[in-house]
């Protein structure tokens, strides 16, 4: 009866898995402060992806992780950087099995580990970040990426992104804009996952206030406007009341990202018997698809969508 009159059904084919793929690795290597997460080689991160594929999940997201860092992230135009590379090695292994995303952000790339370069006064340069998002955008393209994920929030990069897209004719490559990204706390294993936490300074000065809804909202309209195809609220669990306004203002698909922190937080608690990780897992990610989510980027995808197909 419950399954019956269930209001929100959560599906494997929602979720969209995460990945890391790092230059020069000889064996994956373990993410401390993410239980179950690796940072891949590329014949790992190969047969992982087919195995996300085989349990149902929707997508892949890859970020890469080059051996060498620069002040303009050249990495991340490279068309041999890593990540360019693996996403070859994923398109040519899983073709259109399945949605196959790509991060289009420099803090990977940077020795300084902010998403943009830098000017001479050491701040995020918007504009000049933007014309390298553009390039990196058209290599992630080529490289066989069916969607980008332009998540460094430089004001415009959406309408960059999709204006270089399409002059070297690929209109049909979808951007699933981090529209409204807050400058959080929880992202933390993150930076040691992908290591690129800041060498100076946050990233508050673009990203969002925590404290802002409108403002958030306002944010999503602009890269609506500028052209994306797909909209997200990052982190998902902290701002639900965003996610649940912009369902109720937008039409788009919506997408939300439990974020490092929030897995992180959930497998700190189980491993001190204090929660069952199963139950709290899915239980964060039924509210996050109850709050509006179309699409929710999780690292718990793989065993999700196990746990979803035993019930």
């Amino acid at each position: 009866m419950r399954r019956l009159v269930s209001e929100t059904t959560l599906r494997p084919r929602q979720l969209i898995l995460p990945m890391f793929v790092a230059e020069g690795l000889e064996q994956p290597r373990p993410i401390a402060s993410m239980p179950g997460v690796v940072q891949h080689t590329r014949d790992t991160l190969r047969k992982a992806a087919v195995d996300a594929v085989n349990a149902g999940v929707g997508g892949l997201m890859l970020f890469g992780i080059p051996a060498k860092r620069d002040a303009e992230g050249s990495g991340g135009v490279d068309e041999k950087g890593i990540l360019n590379v693996a996403l070859r090695d994923l398109r040519a292994e899983l073709g259109d099995a399945t949605v196959l995303m790509a991060d289009t952000c420099l803090d990977e790339f940077t020795d300084h580990g902010h998403c943009g370069v830098l000017d001479a006064d050491g701040d995020v340069d918007n504009d000049a970040t933007l014309r390298i998002y553009a390039e990196m955008a058209v290599a992630q393209a080529e490289a066989g990426a069916h969607v980008l994920g332009p998540s460094g929030m430089m004001d415009g990069q959406v309408g960059v992104i999709r204006r270089a897209l399409d002059e070297v004719g690929h209109s049909s490559t979808a951007i699933l804009a981090y529209a409204s990204k807050f400058a959080s706390a929880f992202y933390g294993p993150f930076r040691e996952a992908a290591d690129c936490a800041p060498s100076f300074g946050d990233r508050s000065a673009y990203q969002m206030d925590p404290p802002n809804a409108r403002e958030a909202l306002a944010e999503i309209t602009s890269d609506i406007d500028e052209g994306a195809d797909a909209v997200m609220v990052k982190p998902a669990g902290p701002y639900l009341d965003v996610l649940a306004r912009a369902r109720e203002r937008f039409d788009l698909p919506l997408a939300a990202y439990q974020v490092s922190g929030e897995y992180a937080a959930l497998h700190a608690a189980a491993d001190r018997g204090w929660l069952d990780l199963r139950r709290a897992a899915l239980e964060s990610l039924t509210g996050i698809a109850r709050a509006g989510a179309d699409v929710i980027v999780t690292y718990f995808a793989l065993d999700a969508a196990a746990w979803l197909a035993e019930r």
